[in-house]
C-alpha cells in the first residue's frame, strides 16, 4: 500500500517539475491524482479534503522549485 502511494506521489512531483508556475488548472490535475492516491491508501475522507484544500491554497501562484524530491 505504501509503495503504491509513494509511486503515485512521485509521479505527481515529476509532473510538477515541468511547470514554471502553478495555475488553477495544473494544481487541479495534481490534486486529483493526490486525492485518489490518498483515498486508495485508506486515508479518511475528511483528512483528504482538509489536506487538499490546504495544499491548493498554499500552492496557487507559487513558483516550482527545481530541486524537489519526493
Amino acid at each position: 500500500m505504501l509503495d503504491n502511494l509513494t509511486q503515485r506521489l512521485a509521479k505527481v512531483v515529476k509532473n510538477i517539475r515541468g511547470q514554471a508556475r502553478l495555475t488553477d488548472e495544473n494544481i487541479g490535475e495534481m490534486m486529483r491524482e493526490v486525492r485518489m492516491a490518498l483515498l486508495e491508501a485508506d486515508v479518511a475522507l475528511p483528512v483528504v479534503k482538509d489536506f487538499i484544500a490546504r495544499v491548493q491554497a498554499a500552492a496557487l501562484g507559487s513558483e516550482v522549485l527545481s530541486g524537489l524530491n519526493p
